[in-house]
This record gives C-alpha cells, sequence and structure tokens, in this order.
C-alpha cells in the first residue's frame, strides 16, 4: 500500500477484516507501524487476535466495546452502554490520526458504525479530510456511503454469491 491513499473493501462478502490484516502485515515488511481499532465485533472473538499480539508493537489492535457478542446482537439497553465505548473507539482514531502514531490506520467494520449512524456521515468526512496526508487510511465495511467517495482512493468489494450445486 502506497502511504497516504485511503482504501475501502467492503461487501456482504466474509474476508474484508482478513483482507484489511494482510494489507497491513504487507505495510509491516515495508517497516512500517500500524494500529488497527475494530468495531462492533466485541471482545468474542478476541483469542483469534491474540497472534497478531506477537507483532507488537509494530502492529497494535485496539477494540473499546466491552460486551462479549457482536452489537446487532445486544438488547437496546445494552447497545446503549457500548454506543459509549464505540464513541471512545472513534475519538482514540481521530486522536491517531491527528497525531500520526502510525503509518496505516485500520478501522476495522468503521462503516458499519456510520452506517448505524453512531458516527454520522458528515463526522466521518472530517475526519477523512482531516487526516495526515502520509498516513494511509483502510476502512472496512458492509455498506460504503457514497457521500465518501471523494476522499477514497480505491474500494474493494466483497460479495457473497451462493453457488448452485446441481447446475454444476
Amino acid at each position: 500500500m502506497k502511504r497516504g491513499k485511503v482504501e475501502v473493501i467492503c461487501g456482504a462478502g466474509m474476508g474484508k477484516t482478513s483482507l484489511a490484516i494482510g494489507k497491513g502485515m504487507a505495510a509491516l515488511t515495508q517497516q512500517k507501524n500500524v494500529i488497527m481499532i475494530q468495531f462492533l465485533k466485541g471482545r468474542q472473538s478476541q483469542e483469534k487476535l491474540d497472534i497478531l499480539g506477537a507483532l507488537e508493537p509494530r502492529l497494535k489492535v485496539f477494540r473499546f466495546e466491552k460486551a462479549d457478542t457482536y452489537f446487532e446482537n445486544l438488547s437496546e439497553e445494552e447497545k446503549q452502554e457500548e454506543l459509549i465505548n464505540i464513541r471512545n473507539g472513534f475519538n482514540f482514531a481521530k486522536k491517531v490520526a491527528a497525531t500520526r502514531e502510525c503509518d496505516l490506520l485500520i478501522l476495522d467494520e468503521v462503516l458499519g458504525v456510520v452506517e448505524k449512524n453512531i458516527v454520522t456521515v458528515e463526522e466521518f468526512e472530517k475526519f477523512i479530510g482531516s487526516k495526515d496526508d502520509d498516513m494511509g487510511l483502510i476502512l472496512t465495511g458492509r455498506v460504503f456511503p457514497k457521500q465518501l467517495q471523494p476522499y477514497v482512493d480505491s474500494i474493494s468489494t466483497i460479495d457473497y454469491v451462493e453457488v448452485d450445486k446441481e447446475r454444476q
């Protein structure tokens, strides 16, 4: 990944996080520092990320949510509690971008945060527009708001296609 680019990985298919991590690994091979902040995933699959801890301090992964499950599976009361944690994660992302703490910032499932209007499109637009020009940014999630397109250098779409086994 070239420095300073804004990349989006979106769509209904699986593998968006894996692709983002792969791009992060490629940045590490170029002696760059990477920070990944995950949203809407809770803490349920934290053990899957523990292997990435071996790559610290050059790759750091953060989750601010406290629930043991995905945001969409929470009750309305639990969602209200997690909104504070999600906002804290977004504020941390803004701090990382403002202080240029890394060469590549991966915001995993942040497009879901925008889709759920936890962070408005306008607020996110301001965030992308104010980032350091040298810092790369990768955004993942299912739905990409077209309003952000002027700020983005590339969009990768991962689709889910059901294969009809009887036709083969």
